[in-house]
């Protein structure tokens, strides 16, 4: 038995699937091969069963299909730069205050002053909670 690929990615597996479903390899002698060279890890025998279905139905992606539902637009450039405006003018201004302002969810504001600008409270402020030589300049600026 070989040493099992150690780093691989979910393309690779699935085309290796799609050459050998098209070799006429049986599902269960695919996942057999996968398991032995990816590891046991890389792909179940049910979504082996299902690729097979999907290439044997005419499919030639290896692709993930685009997922249905609402597209995420409220965390965007514009929103961004307005939240962030509207710290840089008042840093004790809330959250609740914040989205009431510019009418978007509490829940996307707080992720874009958490996660996309990266501001914490100290004090009942907003500060960056990286100090860069931007903000230092900034605050001279001010100041």
């Amino acid at each position: 038995m070989a040493t099992p690929i150690k780093e691989w990615s979910k393309l690779e597996v699935r085309a290796v699937v799609r050459f050998l479903f098209s070799k006429g390899t049986k599902p269960s002698e695919i996942h057999k091969q996968i398991a032995e060279t990816y590891g046991e890890g890389a792909m179940s025998r049910s979504r082996v069963y299902q690729w097979c279905t999907w290439f044997g139905e005419g499919r030639t992606s290896l692709g993930d299909e685009p997922k249905s539902g609402r597209p995420k637009t409220s965390t965007n450039e514009e929103n961004t730069t307005r939240v962030d405006k509207l710290i840089r003018c008042d840093r004790r201004m809330k959250i609740r205050e914040i989205a009431l302002k510019l009418e978007i969810t509490k829940s996307t504001v707080h992720e874009i002053v958490h996660d996309t600008l990266g501001y914490r409270k100290v004090s009942a402020r907003w500060v960056p909670k990286m100090l860069t030589e931007d903000h230092k300049l900034q605050r001279v600026e001010i100041s």
